[in-house]
């Protein structure tokens, strides 16, 4: 028996992950869903109201709710406008493009391009998108020390060339190891330019020496594969409807021979163990910081910063559990090539032709 439309999909299998930190909502998030739903009307990402409809059944604003629990309203509606530049974008590559590595490096370098300091030359190429990132480009950094800026740009930069590898993967033959796809899943997955917006968020920007350090860099990664490994489960029946491989539990189904239910399990049993090693850590950290004798101020922000890791991991998880995006109306998006608004590259419907 089938879902109703924009329910979650009936065969639940999150009830597989254990993540024991409790998930926070931000009170305010409805402000937030109705600022960005003005937002993608105004820059002409969402035209129609079946378009607006099917993307607001993905309640992509509680998402952001969940991961900024704290923030100030602008902050959270900042976010929840870039999280929905980042879905709609990453729906343009759902169809041909998203199997045509040159096409898709093309509109990369565009972003790209549209990020730098000096911005894209006079006569330069452009899509629509490109626009709406540079007015989010120039929110995210107003006020922002230089060192967080660049973090955040090294991070978005990594995030938006995985594209070019995911599309790379679609072209192979068979499908890539596990430890390689998470090399590359680690950037295309987005985390760390959120775990950068909990830093803008608390007002604060912690030393590179710690990032770079450890635990706290191998705390980011299981962070990301943590979020990974539950939206690889959430999602699997709607990527195999698209045909897609960028997939944990699809890589391990297609080429280790497992069902598609024994893939679950055992993707799920490798994000539990992610948590567990993140919990150790966490007291690693705590420990390494007293022991250093670092400033009380540092502390707290360290805390929060750890804390809004766990937030990512325990909102992701609620947020998948209720969104349509993966129940039967993103299964049926995914089956039928893309979404409403997946015709934003100039280059688009030349491909499909």
């Amino acid at each position: 028996m089938s879902s109703p439309a924009g329910s979650p999909p009936s065969k639940d299998r999150t009830g597989l992950i254990d993540i024991p930190f409790r998930a926070r909502c931000h009170p305010r998030h409805a402000a937030a869903r109705q600022h960005t739903l003005d937002w993608l009307h105004r820059f002409g990402m969402l035209s129609g109201q079946n378009a607006t409809d099917e993307y607001d059944a993905m309640g992509l604003e509680r998402l952001m709710a969940y991961f900024y629990p704290d923030a100030t309203d602008s902050d959270l509606a900042l976010a929840t406008d870039l999280n929905a530049w980042f879905f709609v974008f990453d729906d343009q590559f759902d169809g041909p493009i998203g199997r045509q590595p040159d096409a898709v490096a093309r509109q990369i370098d565009i972003m790209l391009r549209t990020m730098s300091d000096r911005g894209p030359a006079p006569g330069d190429p452009t899509n629509h998108l490109a626009g709406t990132l540079a007015e989010l480009w120039k929110r995210l950094g107003d006020g922002t020390p230089l060192l967080w800026q660049e973090r955040f740009r090294d991070h978005w930069r990594d995030y938006l060339t995985a594209y070019h590898w995911e599309a790379i993967n679609r072209t192979r033959t068979g499908p890539p190891s596990l430890p390689g796809f998470l090399r590359g899943r680690r950037d295309s997955i987005g985390v760390q330019p959120c775990l950068d917006l909990v830093e803008r968020c608390g007002r604060y920007t912690l030393p590179d020496e710690l990032h770079r350090g450890s635990p706290l860099a191998e705390m980011r990664w299981i962070t990301a594969d943590v979020v990974i490994f539950v939206n690889d489960i959430v999602s699997v029946d709607k990527e195999l409807a698209a045909g897609d491989v960028n997939n944990s539990v699809i890589i391990l189904h297609k080429g280790a021979g497992l069902s598609v239910d024994r893939a679950v399990r055992d993707v799920a049993r490798l994000a539990n163990s992610r948590v567990e090693r993140f919990q150790a850590l966490a007291v690693e950290l705590t420990e390494a910081l007293a022991f250093a004798g670092v400033s009380s101020q540092l502390r707290a922000q360290v805390d929060d910063y750890v804390a809004g890791m766990r937030a990512l991991m325990s909102g992701n998880l609620a947020w998948s559990r209720t969104t349509a995006r993966y129940g039967k109306t993103g299964i049926e998006a995914a089956g039928r090539g893309q979404r409403p608004w997946a015709h934003l590259f100039e280059e688009t419907d030349a491909l499909e032709a």
